[in-house]
């Protein structure tokens, strides 16, 4: 269930700011967490090692839904890692005057630009995109 709503296209109004996206892959990421750490559970362990035993056709299945939640996981670490490092630059969209604002953008569009280069994840132009929709949202605030 969690898999598919990671696939699911994401819906959200276009007035929101960039702390939105911040909270968004902060969610993703708990979610995800909890699953990697049920996935390393006795339990879990106990049943693969049946399965393995019994070679059982199921391990295939589980293979590919372990390395999909594994992935899904470290995209939203990362995401999370690099939003984090907005933040110092966003808060001025929404603590400051105009004048302060203008300040915080040039860094603010560095910050990103290095997210793009850097980012194992986000360096999509669709999520670069949404970011500033959410930057240029949140200055009109």
């Amino acid at each position: 269930k969690v898999l598919a709503e990671n696939d699911q296209l994401r819906k959200e109004a276009d007035d929101l700011g960039p702390r939105v996206e911040l909270d968004y892959w902060k969610k993703k990421l708990s979610k995800f967490s909890y699953l990697m750490e049920q996935l390393k559970s006795p339990d879990v362990k106990a049943v693969l090692g049946v399965l393995t035993a019994a070679k059982s056709k199921l391990l295939k299945k589980w293979r590919a839904l372990d390395i999909r939640i594994t992935d899904a996981a470290n995209e939203a670490k990362d995401n999370v890692k690099y939003l984090y490092s907005l933040e110092k630059y966003y808060d001025p969209l929404y603590n400051s005057d105009p004048v302060a604002m203008l300040d915080a953008i040039p860094g603010l569009i560095n910050a990103i630009k290095m997210i793009q280069s850097m980012s194992q994840y986000y360096n999509t132009s669709e999520k670069i995109s949404s970011l500033f929709v959410k930057v240029g949202a949140q200055q009109e605030n």
